[in-house]
Order: C-alpha cells, then sequence, then structure tokens
C-alpha cells in the first residue's frame, strides 16, 4: 500500500452522486421501518385487545398530533423504501446500470417517492 495516498477525513467535502444518496436513505428508511415496528406492533396490539384499545388507537391516530406524525414518517419511510427497492430490483434485472440510467433512476425514485409521500400527508391529516 502505498503510504503517500491523499487521505480525506473531512466528510463534508465529500459529494455523493445521486444514485448514492438514494442508496443510502434506502438502508436509513430500512432502519426506520424496523424501528417503526414497535409502534406499529403496539397499535395492533392495543387495537386487537379490546374494544377500548381500538377505540384509543383510532382516537390517537385522529386526534393526536404526535400520533399523525409518526404515522406520516412511517408511511413516509415506507413510500421511498418501497420505490427505492424498486429500483434496486430493476437494476438486478441489469437494466440501466450505466451512470445516465443510474441518475435517471434515482431522479424517478426521487419524484415517485415525494409524491408517495405527499399523498400519505394527505391521507393521515
Amino acid at each position: 500500500m502505498n503510504s503517500k495516498r491523499p487521505v480525506n477525513l473531512d466528510l463534508s467535502t465529500i459529494h455523493f452522486p445521486l444514485p448514492a444518496l438514494t442508496s443510502i436513505t434506502h438502508r436509513v428508511t430500512g432502519v426506520i421501518l424496523f424501528v417503526g415496528l414497535i409502534f406499529g406492533f403496539w397499535a395492533l396490539d392495543a387495537s386487537l385487545s379490546s374494544p377500548a384499545g381500538f377505540d384509543a388507537v383510532r382516537d390517537a391516530l385522529a386526534h393526536n398530533f404526535f400520533a399523525k406524525l409518526v404515522a406520516w414518517g412511517l408511511l413516509s419511510a415506507l413510500a421511498f423504501h418501497f420505490v427505492a427497492g424498486c429500483k434496486h430490483f430493476i437494476m438486478d434485472a441489469n437494466i440501466g446500470v450505466s451512470l445516465e440510467g443510474a441518475v435517471k433512476k434515482a431522479q424517478i425514485t426521487i419524484v415517485a417517492s415525494v409524491v408517495l409521500i405527499i399523498l400519505a400527508g394527505v391521507w393521515v391529516w
């Protein structure tokens, strides 16, 4: 290994291309969804435990700002993760694996995700 290699330790100077950012965000949304399972399983358990529990979850999702925010956040993470996952499946099929194709697919991923996130926000709020 060459010891005279330049070493860049300042991460703020590294500029990732758009396909890399969408891939990293895909992983981040996967973690968010995994952690969000706590809220989802709690809501499922509470809603299936009794009619009063169901009413409590329904009222929380209908009137509690924090519950709506969590639900919208999880739906947003799910929307982006789903669209980016479809992009990865397309890449696995060797479609658009060039640099231009990767950038185009990343742009489509962002646009489709924003549309789905806005629709989820309209549905939740």
